[in-house]
């Protein structure tokens, strides 16, 4: 898929808070497009609450490989930062969706928070090397989306989403990534900080 990923304004420095703003946006792009996929091709949602659920869990899911894919490039001040600023966005988002779905009334923010640190401690324990996720980490997204979903062809989800959705997931997610803090004057994502602003993790 297509986003638009870079600043307008290029050599301006842009704050975490921006960056996470704008990252917020592509990741969602990036779970509707996966949601999207999945229901062209024959899987099962049947209303606008389970499609949110869906994209729930890919949020949930790229929101923590953002946290990996950052880890080297920040000190964990400005790590936390960046995250919880892209988690509280994506929420803000998740609210307003849910909100259109069920009307005004509740604050789905912190139902959306509580299931995302969950699931940034189910992933916590699975290897993410050279920037990839590994096979269990892949899986369990699967998983997660597959008991979300319908009955029809359910034995199937999970492979699609390992094999043909995390693949364009990643790739677009990396691109954005990379895109916004190189035209936000942040540095590259994926080199190593100086050492002087590196702390203990």
């Amino acid at each position: 898929m297509r986003i638009r990923s870079r600043w307008n304004v290029k050599g301006k420095e842009r704050s975490l808070e921006e960056l996470a703003g704008a990252l917020a946006f592509i990741e969602w792009r990036i779970a509707g497009q996966a949601l999207l996929n999945l229901e062209n091709e024959g899987f099962q949602t049947d209303t606008q609450l389970q499609r949110l659920d869906v994209l729930e869990e890919i949020c949930a899911f790229l929101i923590h490989v953002s946290d990996r894919l950052v880890h080297d490039t920040m000190n964990d001040e400005d790590r936390q930062r960046f995250i919880v600023a892209l988690a509280l966005k994506i929420a803000d988002t998740w609210h307003d969706n849910r909100v259109d779905a069920e009307g005004p009334g509740n604050d789905f923010r912190q139902p959306f928070i509580d299931h995302l640190n969950a699931r940034m401690a189910d992933y916590a324990a699975f290897r993410f090397d050279n920037g990839e996720p590994g096979y269990a980490f892949k899986r369990y997204l699967g998983e997660c989306v597959t008991n979300t979903m319908g009955d029809r062809d359910r034995k199937w989800i999970s492979d699609q989403v390992m094999e043909i959705e995390v693949p364009e997931m990643l790739k677009t997610l990396k691109k954005g990534l990379k895109d916004l803090f190189d035209t936000g004057d942040r540095g590259s994502v994926g080199q190593a900080p100086d050492k002087a602003s590196t702390q203990p993790s």
